[in-house]
């Protein structure tokens, strides 16, 4: 059943304003929407949701999920969660994709024209705490495995997430088709290589023993928190398809496949053994790479930047587009600041609160996408005729009602 398109945003208009066809090849469309001559096929806006989600952190729940479950349970709740993901990630997408708005201008139709604000504002901030987090686990992660300098190796990878940022959606596409593969390859390589150990190919499926006692809903919040936040903002990246279908059809790259193949490779390190700490850094498997020595080291470099950087850029991809919609800077101005703060944040070692930030995002961040998809997919029919943003009101109580609720 199809539904009449959404009503459109209100703006002031401007005589003067350049044709949306002049407009530079590299424009973001930071405070409108995608016009349909700048829309991407739908292999590349794939590409863009592909690599997101096949990151060493999804390898790292995977496997704490799998070591307090057991494999089978285990397996479960990350399929339930991803599945949670695939229909809320893939109805806020075809919402994008039909319109061509980002996350802000969506929320300004149901929040309000000023009450947009609080939501927008809250999950672009939210984003940048990610940012930070990923930008220390690569500084982190380096200097625990080769003996890197932390805090060097923070910042300088912190400056290249931020330059791969500056290029906009295209380097999101571009490092997608690099990301996926490599954790593809790497990740079956770590995953053969501890099938292989003596003892290591007999697939544990208990509980660890005294493993912490997390439920089987816990685990499925906890699938579902890793893409919360930027799952919601889906529509930064998918306003770029062309049509709503196109968009889903993109989002499923990543919600069920990619999201699934990176929990599913941490939980068979960890039920096969391979893991040395299952209870603190779950499915990690890159001691594994590097213990294997040789050309495997430098390919574990390789994976760590790129792999972490996939997931940073597009964080901070999502907070410049929404702060640029929310202060009228140009994204790539805004994306300097914000990449600016995000450093600070993870050279200081904000990624040491990771957990608490997940169960907040567990609670707080999926609710603005439902009440998103209640107004504008399953009551727009209803207000067809409701016009403009600023004709429905500054500030909508339900949508903040339904928010808290």
């Amino acid at each position: 059943m199809s539904h009449p398109a959404a009503p459109p945003v209100a703006r002031h208009a401007d005589p003067a304003a350049p044709d949306p066809a002049d407009r530079p090849a590299f424009s973001e469309y930071e405070s409108e929407p995608v016009p349909p001559h700048a829309r991407r096929r739908t292999a590349s806006v794939a590409a863009v949701w592909l690599g997101f989600p096949m990151i060493l952190t999804c390898a790292v729940f995977g496997g704490l999920v799998v070591h307090s479950l057991g494999f089978w349970p285990g397996m479960g709740a990350i399929a339930v969660g991803t599945l949670v993901l695939m229909v809320y990630v893939g109805a806020l997408s075809y919402l994008a994709g039909r319109s061509g708005e980002s996350f802000a201008l969506m929320a300004m139709r149901t929040f309000g024209a000023k009450g947009y604000v609080v939501p927008a504002g809250f999950l672009a901030t939210v984003v940048i705490g990610w940012f930070a987090f990923q930008t220390g686990l690569t500084g982190s992660t380096l200097h625990g495995s080769l003996g890197w300098d932390q805090t060097g190796t923070t910042l300088v990878a912190g400056l290249l997430f931020v330059a791969v940022t500056l290029l906009g959606i295209r380097a999101l596409s571009w490092i997608g088709v690099v990301a996926a593969p490599l954790y593809l390859v790497l990740g079956a390589v770590a995953v053969v290589i501890v099938a292989t150990r003596p003892g290591g190919a007999e697939l544990q499926t208990a509980p660890a023993a005294g493993a912490g006692a997390l439920s089987f809903g816990a685990a499925v919040t906890l699938v579902v928190a890793l893409f919360a936040d930027s799952g919601t903002m889906t529509a930064d990246f998918t306003r770029w398809a062309r049509s709503g279908r196109q968009a889903v059809l993109a989002t499923l790259a990543a919600f069920p496949f990619g999201n699934a193949i990176a929990l599913v490779v941490g939980g068979l390190v960890v039920a096969l053994g391979g893991a040395t700490d299952p209870g603190t850094a779950g499915g990690d498997f890159l001691g594994i790479l590097v213990a294997q020595g040789g050309a495997l080291v430098p390919l574990a470099v390789l994976f760590v930047v790129v792999n972490l950087g996939s997931v940073c850029a597009h964080c901070l991809y999502n907070g410049a587009v929404g702060w640029s919609q929310l202060t009228g800077m140009r994204m790539r101005r805004t994306t300097l600041v914000l990449g600016a703060v995000g450093v600070v944040l993870a050279v200081a070692g904000i990624w040491t609160y990771f957990e608490v930030w997940l169960n907040l995002l567990g609670v707080i961040v999926p609710p603005i996408g439902a009440v998103l998809i209640v107004d504008q997919l399953l009551l727009a029919p209803r207000r067809a005729a409701a016009g403009s943003v600023v004709a429905r009101g500054a500030w909508r109580a339900p949508a903040f009602v339904g928010w808290a609720v």
